[in-house]
């Protein structure tokens, strides 16, 4: 699971970091860390919380103007460090709710950029095929981020549990209806029956879908 992942990132770092060779230095009363060490653990711990927080986020723009100021000083460094344990502390209680939404979202959102292109270009089943995909990942995704327990259920019973539970409404619960027998036709190779007027609506379905909820 991608928190697991993330979790056992921060706890590695956070050990790296204990383990950095703080130094006396010579013509100053304050310690200091060889650049190529500290700027090691800071390049993989912005890369980390670029990918917790992303880069709009408090920890990941304060890291990174920290990092900007720093030299190789003792307390410059351990200023990075409080940053890190700031955002550490807050994924670790649970005060990050958007990763799994944001990180599928742009999944799904490169599935459905690829589905444009190829209907552009008049590969009208190939868009079929990426556009329902999309469809069906983003359904589920959804599904379980709100609690609804899956195992190998069809997409018209996602859509029906997700009705069920009033996580879809007003137009895009009408739009909902139509999208099972298309996916069904371009998953089951039907491309007679599925027209790009068709796949066109998948497409501008799932957009405003990921638009709204992710």
């Amino acid at each position: 699971m991608l928190k697991d992942k993330f979790h056992k990132r921060f706890n590695e770092l956070d050990e790296q970091f204990n383990h950095l060779p703080f130094k006396p230095s010579c013509d100053s009363p304050c310690r200091y860390v060889e650049t190529e060490h500290w700027k090691k653990w800071a390049t993989s711990t912005q890369n980390l919380l670029l990918a917790v927080f992303g880069e709009n986020s408090p920890h990941y723009s304060n890291f990174i103007e920290t990092v900007a100021l720093c030299r190789t000083y003792n307390d410059e460094v351990k200023t990075l460090y409080g940053v890190f344990c700031s955002a550490k502390e807050d994924f670790e209680g649970g005060y990050v709710f958007d990763v799994d939404l944001r990180v599928s979202g742009e999944v799904f959102g490169d599935f459905v950029a690829m589905a444009k292109q190829s209907l552009s270009e008049g590969h009208k089943d190939v868009a079929a095929v990426l556009a329902c995909a999309a469809l069906e990942d983003t359904l589920k995704k959804y599904a379980v981020l709100n609690g609804i327990i899956l195992d190998n259920e069809s997409m018209t019973e996602v859509v029906n549990a997700l009705k069920s539970k009033g996580l879809v409404s007003g137009a895009q619960k009408s739009l909902l209806d139509t999208m099972p027998k298309i996916r069904n036709y371009a998953m089951h190779a039907d491309w007679g029956k599925i027209t790009a007027p068709d796949v066109s609506s998948v497409i501008g379905f799932v957009e405003q879908f990921l638009l709204t909820n992710f």
